[in-house]
């Protein structure tokens, strides 16, 4: 059941030679496996798998709703949703109809995180200007949001051809557009435009310290609030974070610190104890994971959605659905209970599509 606060894990889908063992999986073996961790997230008890969308080695996610369309054939109650879709290099008439279509293969179990990504080579590769970023994100949701949202459509922008009386197909389940975060690491833009349409935004703090990312909630809720979407309290906010635990902290520690010197994403930088002073990540006990992640709440304040990384920097699939393991059964029951003690009945839950049916229709 999905309660106040959902929590679920996402995967950036890296395909990393294992540092201990000197093993590099195949793509294949890489792509069964995220399948894998996904429905062992459902096993668990986790209400969220997401994973990110890269077109570049070595990662393997290019197509997330083909992912995602075979974890909903396999799955009951799980969210699906992206860590990121790529809104300046799709075409938000094929976001449309992608989204659309897994909404109603999943029964409306469906939403997505919208980003720029962090690889730079991207925009070329599908025909755009990385220094037209930004205005390329505005843009590109502005068609985005009405194509869900208008039955024909009538428009013209900069980067792509207008649309003259076009429907996307297939229309959103019950009319209702799966809900959209949008995530950033840095850009107070992607904040406003959040805020502007009444979104949520996704702070996905894994990367620089917390007085970072609560700069940047700060200002989407205010703006939140300043359109009139209700109060600051009741934006509606998502945090990332990754963690790797054993029963006895200096064991955790010791086995993930390999992993964490060859990352992908921040590895051959800082050192481990470096990086966990200065950000969220917890490599510790299921108790230090509990109390660091209670903690956000005094950052940040109430918010909807906590999603973990738990498969990244070549880490294999048995180790990470060990970790889901615990997570599962030691860390979430306590965030849960914890999360909802003295949690304000005007704080909204975490959206479902069963959810905004009826406010949306009514």
């Amino acid at each position: 059941m999905v309660t106040k606060v959902q929590f679920g894990i996402f995967s950036v889908g890296d395909v990393t030679t294992d540092p201990t063992t000197g093993r590099t999986p195949t793509e294949h073996e890489r792509i069964k496996a995220m399948v894998a961790i996904a429905l062992k997230a459902e096993e668990v008890g986790l209400d969220v798998f997401a994973t990110g969308e890269h077109h570049n080695p070595p990662f393997v996610p290019s197509s997330p709703t083909t992912m995602l369309g075979y974890i909903a054939a396999k799955t009951e109650r799980l969210i699906l949703s992206t860590a990121t879709t790529l809104i300046t290099t799709n075409d938000p008439v094929k976001i449309a109809e992608d989204f659309a279509m897994l909404q109603h293969l999943a029964d409306g179990r469906v939403d997505l995180m919208l980003g720029r990504g962090n690889t730079g080579p991207v925009y070329p590769w599908f025909g755009q200007d990385i220094r037209q970023g930004i205005p390329l994100a505005v843009e590109n949701y502005s068609l985005l949001h009405k194509l869900w949202h208008e039955d024909v459509v009538d428009w013209e922008g900069r980067f792509r051809t207008p649309l003259q009386g076009f429907t996307s197909t297939p229309r959103p389940l019950d009319g209702v557009p799966p809900f959209v975060w949008h995530g950033s690491i840095r850009s107070p833009e992607i904040a406003e435009q959040a805020a502007y349409y009444g979104d949520g935004f996704f702070a996905n703090n894994i990367f620089w310290p917390k007085e970072h990312f609560m700069r940047l909630i700060h200002l989407y809720r205010q703006r939140y609030a300043h359109y009139g979407h209700g109060t600051a309290e009741q934006a509606v906010v998502g945090l990332g974070g990754q963690v790797f635990m054993r029963k006895n902290s200096q064991d955790a520690v010791r086995e993930f610190r390999p992993y964490f010197d060859v990352a992908p994403v921040y590895g051959h930088g800082p050192s481990l104890e470096e990086f966990m002073a200065e950000t969220p990540l917890t490599v510790g006990s299921p108790q230090q994971v509990i109390d660091r992640t209670l903690e956000f709440r005094d950052y940040f304040g109430d918010y909807q959605r906590q999603l973990f990384l738990m498969d990244h920097a070549g880490l294999p699939l048995k180790t990470v659905l060990e970790q889901l393991d615990i997570l599962g059964e030691e860390v979430v029951p306590v965030l849960r209970k914890e999360f909802a003690k003295d949690r304000p009945a005007e704080v909204p839950d975490g959206p479902t599509h069963a959810a905004r049916v009826p406010a949306v229709t009514a």
